[in-house]
């Protein structure tokens, strides 16, 4: 039964749900009427990642990738991502029917998911970015457009920034760790710098967005930032936990993020 489950990767999917969760949070939105949308990218985000291992598989340098989908064929695994992606498909045409920017936001989105795993991959930094701009800032405008909230305040706008840089800083230690495109072109001292400058401009615009909104919930953020440069704090390579820890921090802010959404839906009644 583990074995299934780990084939999905659920571990995986507080990058996919947070940015919603903010959404809601920031616009003071109420959570239930847009249960649709979080469901729905969650199982976009389960396709994504079986489409990603259905293509790693194949690479014998893929050691985790291998190891998980030990047992099981390309086709089987693509064929998990498909069904996951029919029903989250499914779920998100509420919103692109009745918000025509949304169904084209979430075209860029998949467009962006499939462009990563077939070509854009190997392109250091830009394969990140994809990632983050797919994974953190369409979902986060789809939930603005589909509470009709389309204007984005100075303060607002600056956390986004901060968010899409933190995003994009946790992928590209993400790849550094398991040898990805990065540790190809990249030295150990070359890797420490570009993850140095994300952590440092993250965690100014992270401080800068709480004078901006004045909320002291999102000041935990700067774990993330201010716990990478600790890590990287040397050019050596990270072990295989360090990347645990970090999914495993991914997750305490889900749930920490999950409380703040429903401590503030409360307020609204």
């Amino acid at each position: 039964m583990s074995r299934r489950i780990d084939l999905l990767r659920l571990d995986y999917l507080f990058s996919v749900i947070i940015p919603l969760i903010i959404a809601i949070y920031l616009n003071n939105l109420r959570p239930i009427e847009y249960i649709d949308i979080i469901i729905g990218f969650c199982l976009l985000g389960i396709a994504g990642n079986t489409w990603n291992d259905a293509i790693d598989m194949k690479n014998s340098k893929e050691y985790d990738t291998i190891e998980r989908v030990k047992g099981y064929s390309p086709r089987e695994i693509f064929t998990i991502g498909i069904a996951a992606f029919i029903l989250g498909i499914t779920l998100l045409l509420r919103t692109c029917i009745a918000n025509y920017i949304n169904a084209i936001l979430l075209l860029i989105a998949a467009l962006m998911v499939i462009s990563y795993c077939k070509w854009i991959k190997p392109i250091i930094i830009v394969n990140q970015i994809f990632l983050t701009v797919s994974h953190v800032i369409l979902p986060y405008f789809i939930i603005k457009i589909d509470a009709q909230v389309y204007n984005v305040n100075y303060g607002e706008l600056i956390f986004l920034i901060a968010f899409f840089i933190t995003g994009t800083l946790g992928q590209l230690v993400h790849e550094i760790i398991d040898d990805d495109s990065m540790r190809h072109y990249l030295s150990l001292r070359q890797c420490q710098f570009v993850v140095w400058i994300f952590s440092i401009f993250s965690a100014v615009f992270i401080i800068w967005s709480y004078f901006l909104l004045q909320d002291y919930y999102f000041l935990p953020l700067l774990i993330i930032p201010l716990g990478t440069i600790f890590t990287f704090r040397k050019p050596t390579k990270s072990s295989q936990g360090v990347k645990d820890v970090g999914i495993i921090i991914g997750n305490f802010l889900l749930i920490y993020f999950l409380c703040l959404m429903i401590m503030n839906s409360i307020s609204l009644t």
